[in-house]
């Protein structure tokens, strides 16, 4: 069956061809089941699998909150409203989360979207404040569902299962099998799309242990990333503490990476990822924050400085790599004091560091940023025409470019950034002066 203009549509502003498996079964799904439970790895489009069909249901004419999706954190709830918006659908969606502005929120839900997405902290104090009518919400999502409750987050989640009516379809999805619904959430009919089998047909990642002989591991990590070289790394520790502490010390051997965690500013965050995507930061020191759920690229090296307390956390870590079927290498730092989990049964074959380290080549790429994005009428084409034709570079000098609301990065050779913020200094970008200047 050829799709319908309007699905088309919708396909070529997102830029692919057409539906998987998973997100066809899953379009089914919302047709004729009371609840549906979407297990499906990471990185396989779960997100346009909700969307769509939420999108195929939404009454044009509706004045209320038709559709409500919890995720775990903010970037997630973020980066479903960016999906949403790619979509180009004419219907309003609306993002909340902690840390975000409440006044701003508040007044922005009073011509109430289709589309309501948010962390449970969120959701339930705007239904304490009775921000929005939940009363025609249809659609009810539950994305990595999973990682709330082990967040905490239960007891918001209840109060706002409460708080919609029990007619809405309820849709848990998530990544990882071992999810249990609790009974205050659970429809009376329950259909399970389960794709994760479809992971264990890609037997292209390669594990090994890092025998530390320090009991303190940095010496060893450092070993380790000279060893690997110029190749991206993502390094997950257990504690922002620990996130902070790594980096400091890796800095202090020569060797600079960025941090990633809950206790950075939302500001700080998107940058250390933009920066890690757009290949300016080489290694990314993060927490399980980075685990899933986050827009970014396959990376072929994870390390675990330390391993996480589940099987659950210990497979999204490494599903950060060996994507659409590339190869990954995982590395697991042990001392001999550490007790192995039993999730892990035996230390993988040892990877053997060479006796002799030489720095990682620093990277190319530097980011520069634009205190100006899609709310001031600025997009990609525009900021290429200028950096080309002001900033006198060569369309080889530029790379990856992220357009946000109210601010823009992008990827630049390093060595010619002192040159083009010289040469744009004092020129204007579609007739304004905007704050342009190198991402720290």
């Amino acid at each position: 069956m050829k799709a319908s203009n309007a699905t088309q549509t919708v396909l070529n502003n997102l830029g692919i061809a057409g539906f998987n498996e998973m997100q066809n079964a899953t379009r089914s799904a919302f047709e004729t089941a009371d609840g549906v439970l979407l297990l499906s790895p990471t990185g396989s489009g779960k997100t346009l699998a909700f969307l769509f069909p939420i999108l195929q249901q939404l009454n044009p004419k509706g004045n209320k909150v038709q559709a409500l999706v919890l995720t775990p954190s903010r970037e997630l709830a973020i980066q479903i409203e960016q999906v949403w918006k790619k979509m180009q659908t004419g219907f309003k969606v609306i993002c909340a989360y902690g840390g975000h502005d409440m006044p701003g929120e508040i007044n922005s839900l009073k011509e109430a979207p289709a589309l309501l997405v948010g962390t449970p902290g969120r959701i339930a104090d705007h239904l304490k404040r009775k921000s929005f009518d939940p009363t025609a919400i249809r659609h009810f999502v539950f994305d990595e569902f999973d990682k709330s409750l082990a967040l905490g987050f239960e007891e918001d989640i209840e109060y706002i299962t409460n708080q919609v009516r029990t007619a809405a379809l309820r849709v848990f999805v998530s990544a990882t099998a071992s999810i249990v619904i609790p009974e205050f959430a659970a429809p009376k009919n329950l259909s399970v799309l389960n794709f994760l089998k479809q992971e264990e047909a890609v037997p292209s990642v390669e594990m090994f242990t890092v025998w530390s002989d320090d009991k303190d591991k940095v010496k060893t990590l450092f070993q380790l990333l000279c060893s690997i070289g110029t190749e991206q790394v993502l390094v997950f520790c257990n504690h922002r503490e620990s996130v902070e502490r790594t980096s400091g010390l890796l800095k202090e051997m020569g060797i600079e990476t960025g941090i990633f965690h809950g206790g950075m500013e939302q500001m700080q965050r998107e940058q250390a990822l933009i920066k890690f995507r757009n290949g300016t930061t080489q290694f990314l020191i993060t927490t399980d924050l980075a685990a899933r759920g986050l827009d970014i690229p396959d990376i072929e090296h994870i390390v675990h400085y330390h391993l996480p307390s589940t099987f659950a956390e210990f497979t999204h870590r490494n599903g950060r790599t060996a994507r659409m079927n590339k190869t990954g290498n995982i590395y697991i730092i042990l001392h001999e004091s550490d007790t192995i989990p039993n999730y892990l049964g035996e230390a993988p074959p040892a990877f053997t560091l060479p006796e002799k380290q030489k720095l990682p080549k620093p990277s190319g790429w530097g980011t520069v940023y634009i205190n100006a994005g899609k709310k001031e009428k600025v997009n990609k084409v525009d900021i290429v025409g200028f950096f080309l034709q002001k900033g006198k570079l060569q369309k080889e000098e530029l790379g990856l470019i992220v357009v946000k609301d109210h601010n823009s990065f992008i990827a630049i050779r390093k060595k010619v950034i002192p040159g083009l913020l010289k040469a744009v200094r004092d020129e204007k970008l579609k007739g304004k002066k905007f704050l342009i200047m190198e991402a720290r």
